[in-house]
């Protein structure tokens, strides 16, 4: 008899199905106007590691993010390995919340500094001071013809079509393959790399479990690598309801929604708001509803709640 369950396998299952260790970092890039711009991830992996003329890195992320954003639109990223810090845990999952950029970086707790690859190129973001590590990079956007992209095509997802495993991958989702350009390293790690490693050479490095509940963010303090400790996410900020109504009203020409119903929506991040409204709006459609209000609201989050509940079984 088997000593193991067979646990259904949904989307993220990395995090829904599975105890993933993964690693935490920040990614920097420019917005549109120059300003700078921070995303958290873990689905951040090494892709090319020998045997090439150049090295690259794998990063997973949303395609109506602000890093996917930035990426398609300059090509420039780096990667940030932050030290093991509650401060800095707690920055790195605000940074993961959605989120408008400038509103997230009036507050950053880091301090920003220039990279070494290409200080020339316009397009390159300043690192992160507090970290142990940086890979300076440059997409890959020849591989799969993924230049082709525009971020003019991404509004709620990506219709498509999609590519394997570089640029727009699905409707929601994006892969980038990233050059690595510069490895920079603090000194004191350097020394360690250069002259020989011990066991106390290595820098304070928390891991992630990633997302894992509706409350809060797992990882692994270091080095003490017992129990995990939790970050609670940030509470949602609630959208003003004629926000949310001048959305809805541009979402179908056909189905509209009453105020009483769009208030169920004011606690929803503003990069979900309209994939949420169309999800409602499909749900009319089905059902020959041309108004819905706040009762049709409830029975399209009742079955919401019964098709999570299914999948767990």
């Amino acid at each position: 008899m088997s000593s193991f369950k067979d646990l259904r396998i949904v989307d993220n299952f990395y995090q829904t199905s599975a105890f993933f260790p993964m690693p935490t970092v920040c990614i920097s890039t420019l917005n549109d106007d120059g300003s700078l711009n921070i995303g958290s991830y873990s689905l951040c992996f090494p892709y090319y590691i020998a045997g090439k003329a150049r090295y690259a890195m794998l990063l997973e992320c949303r395609n109506t993010s602000n890093t996917c954003h930035n990426i398609l639109q300059r090509g420039k990223c780096a990667i940030n390995f932050i030290p093991d810090d509650r401060r800095f845990f707690k920055e790195a999952v605000r940074f993961g919340y959605p989120g408008p950029s400038e509103e997230k970086m009036k507050t950053n707790l880091f301090h920003m500094e220039p990279g070494q690859a290409g200080p020339e190129e316009v397009d390159r973001p300043p690192v992160i001071g507090e970290a142990f590590q940086v890979f300076e990079c440059t997409w890959d956007r020849e591989l799969e013809q993924a230049g082709r992209f525009k971020v003019c095509d991404i509004d709620d997802g990506h219709p498509g079509p999609y590519n394997d495993f570089n640029g727009i991958t699905s409707k929601y989702g994006a892969h980038f393959i990233l050059n690595i350009d510069k490895i920079l390293m603090k000194e004191q790690y350097y020394d360690a790399i250069v002259n020989g490693v011990k066991k106390n050479s290595f820098p304070p490095v928390p891991v992630d479990y990633g997302y894992r509940d509706s409350a809060n963010f797992w990882y692994t303090r270091f080095p003490k690598l017992t129990k995990p400790v939790s970050e609670p996410i940030p509470a949602p900020k609630e959208v003003d309801l004629a926000s949310i109504r001048y959305a809805a009203e541009r979402c179908d020409d056909v189905v509209k929604f009453t105020d009483d119903a769009l208030k169920n929506f004011v606690k929803v991040p503003r990069p979900f708001l309209k994939t949420v409204l169309n999800g409602c709006i499909a749900w009319a459609k089905e059902n020959n509803v041309t108004l819905i209000t706040e009762e049709h609201v409830k029975i399209i989050n009742d079955k919401r709640r019964q098709e999570k509940e299914s999948q767990k079984r």
